[in-house]
């Protein structure tokens, strides 16, 4: 464990005030002066591997999850709120960012969703000027994507990883005497004879815009016939979960910290879904099949009767204490950019929270070649390098007047594990001089010399001079140029 990783001191003051107990009573137990722990607690020394391992064996948790670096993704948020305009007479030095996130990592994260809480009413106000400025576009302003954002944080915060969950799903493969071979069947007839639930399958007329419907008063799920096998099974295993899972979502709710009634029941609805994906992909089989195939995402959609991009976000979940699979990042974006899905498991790849992505990540490719899978191996202005898988996916519409949705989705991991994964293969992963160089967005990115640049960093003022032009206008260009 690196230098850095060791300076652990918040999450042991953390782990020491959840269990309600003083420094002394702490030091006693793992065996060290209250100074010393005092110390440890103030970052000022290091969490040594055998006291790691001490508090781990007393207290009964987890040393990789205790251990994981943190820190970083916090840093990188910071770095993105304190690059606003708004802070510019602050002179916030990384340097303050670092420390900030190391001594109060509670009060950074409160900084970061403040800021997030101003961007969202600053872009409010402008929506709602533009509304007042255009009398025929007035109307009641809509609902924020602030609990979208929360159920994001959310996720995050819980790596993507609900064992009461997993349990659930792996305890109704047995009581349901669910059926591998004809899920959708076993699942149609556990949801009547332990709800006294139907399915129907509808047509599409009948069901407009809907894909999946729970009828209460007839106790009836229906499912439209533009589904294909992988979503129904998908939508009767999520309803499955709200009708018959209830106290093990309610557990997992419980520790989010949602300032919108909006966003707990979003939140349920995307634990159900989480549900839905671990009873389809129950976690040692996936697991063991997911490492036999190298993570053929397209083998594993075969063996599972999953689609594609239910694979790619099963395999970010696979983080159970003592049976972790490789940590993966996932995004999914629209033919605009939008990114309407997003998660890291992969220390030090962020995502960024307040606008769009890089424009060299290869995630932008995925349209070009539809269906397709194209690699990237991208290199972060730390240096860091993750190798990045990239594929277009559709979901089905409503037919002509409701064509299908597309989506670019991208998984990836650091380089120190792509060695695991079969499209590695064929590529020099020791040559990171050949990485594509990427940031987290043009904002943020200090990469002063990209060409495809859509706005100057905002750690840098604008240099303008009439008599140089180069490629781009935010491109910093040489006195010999």
């Amino acid at each position: 464990m690196s230098e850095k990783k060791a300076m652990l001191g918040h999450k042991v003051r953390r782990l020491r005030r959840d269990l309600k107990m003083t420094q002394a009573q702490m030091a006693e137990e793992i065996g060290v002066s209250p100074s010393y722990l005092n110390l440890i607690e103030a970052n000022q020394r290091p969490l040594t591997v055998p006291l790691l391992l001490k508090i781990a064996s007393v207290y009964g948790i987890d040393m990789a999850s205790f251990a994981e670096d943190d820190e970083t993704r916090l840093v990188a948020s910071l770095r993105e709120v304190f690059a606003d305009p708004l802070f510019e007479a602050g002179d916030i030095k990384t340097q303050d960012m670092k420390e900030f996130a190391a001594v109060a990592p509670t009060l950074g994260h409160a900084v970061v969703a403040l800021y997030r809480a101003y961007r969202e009413a600053r872009e409010d106000l402008g929506g709602l000027a533009e509304k007042v400025a255009d009398r025929d576009k007035l109307q009641v302003m809509g609902a924020q994507a602030f609990p979208q954002e929360e159920v994001s944080e959310f996720f995050q915060a819980e790596q993507n990883h609900f064992p009461e969950l997993e349990e659930a799903a792996e305890e109704m493969w047995i009581s349901a005497d669910l059926d591998s071979g004809n899920l959708q069947g076993s699942l149609s007839a556990y949801l009547e004879k332990r709800h006294g639930v139907r399915v129907r399958l509808m047509p599409q007329p009948v069901m407009g815009g809907a894909v999946c419907r729970y009828d209460r008063h007839s106790k009836r799920v229906l499912i439209s016939e533009m589904l294909d096998p992988a979503g129904r099974v998908f939508h009767l295993a999520s309803q499955a979960a709200l009708l018959g899972q209830g106290a093990a979502l309610d557990a997992a709710i419980g520790r989010g910290a949602f300032g919108h009634e909006e966003s707990r029941r979003l939140a349920r609805v995307s634990l159900a879904n989480y549900f839905a994906s671990a009873m389809m992909m129950p976690y040692g089989r996936f697991l063991t099949a997911a490492r036999e195939v190298r993570y053929d995402i397209e083998i594993l959609q075969r063996r599972f009767v999953a689609s594609y991009e239910q694979v790619c976000q099963r395999l970010t979940s696979l983080q159970r204490p003592g049976a972790k699979g490789v940590p993966f990042f996932f995004a999914r974006t629209d033919q605009a950019g939008n990114m309407s899905k997003r998660f890291s498991a992969a220390p030090g790849f962020h995502f960024a929270r307040f606008g769009g992505a890089c424009p060299r990540w290869n995630i932008h490719d995925g349209f070009r070649q539809p269906g397709q899978i194209q690699t990237q191996i991208a290199r972060m202005p730390d240096g860091s390098a993750y190798l990045s898988i990239v594929r277009s996916v559709s979901k089905p519409g409503g037919g002509w007047k409701q064509p299908a949705r597309h989506f670019a989705i991208a998984i990836g991991c650091d380089i120190a594990h792509a060695g695991q994964l079969v499209y590695a293969d064929g590529l020099d992963l020791s040559n990171l001089d050949a990485a594509t160089p990427v940031g987290v967005n043009c904002r943020v990115c200090p990469r002063l010399d990209c060409t495809q640049r859509a706005f100057p960093p905002l750690s840098h003022r604008l240099a303008v001079d009439e008599h140089i032009r180069g490629v781009s206008s935010y491109v910093s260009v040489g006195a010999g140029v």
